[in-house]
């Protein structure tokens, strides 16, 4: 059995998760989120928790059993608390500025970037080195942070360019690093 998938996912107040068939709605009091599961999992509500079992002991069900548990488990976290990703920016020049809802960066580059938020996600500028995501989709915060720091990416060498709060970056030595 899966460790995961056998959890059940506790519900806090405030949460309502609706299933239908495969439909499982999640709202609370950051918003709704919609998503359809694989029909051969069997998600059922119990007071205030939701089981997620699995027909049969096969490869793809075992498989889908914890997938389909923290799917829910992250939308019901989302519609309740909500995530929150942070990206810094090393460089020297290096900037963001809120504009609207999207952002502007200097990272270096021969133009400045614009950054539309995807739909759900606010984005925010503390100082002018730190971004930060906000949504209650786990998925598309991640998505969005990705997108952010696929604009200049850490250098292996300088360590400049956008990267997570917390990401270690291992510098290379160089040329003049090496034996002779």
């Amino acid at each position: 059995m899966s460790r995961i998938g056998k959890k059940p996912i506790p519900i806090p107040s405030g949460v309502e998760v609706t299933i239908d068939g495969p439909m499982v709605i999640a709202r609370g009091p950051r918003g709704e989120l919609v998503r359809t599961m694989d029909a051969t999992m069997s998600i059922s509500r119990q007071d205030s928790e939701v089981l997620v079992t699995r027909p049969d002991d096969d490869r793809r069900s075992r498989s889908l059993h914890g997938l389909t548990r923290t799917l829910i488990s992250n939308m019901v976290i989302g519609v309740s608390e909500g995530y929150q990703k942070s990206l810094e920016i090393v460089g020297v020049g290096y900037r963001a500025t809120q504009q609207g809802e999207g952002l502007t960066l200097q990272v270096g580059l021969s133009n400045i970037v614009q950054v539309a938020p995807l739909p759900g996600i606010q984005l925010e500028v503390e100082g002018q080195n730190r971004i930060l995501i906000r949504g209650i989709s786990k998925e598309i915060v991640g998505l969005q942070a990705a997108k952010i720091r696929r604009v200049r990416p850490p250098d292996r060498y300088k360590g400049k360019g956008i990267r997570y709060v917390g990401e270690l970056v291992q510098l290379k030595p160089g040329k003049g690093g090496r034996k002779a």
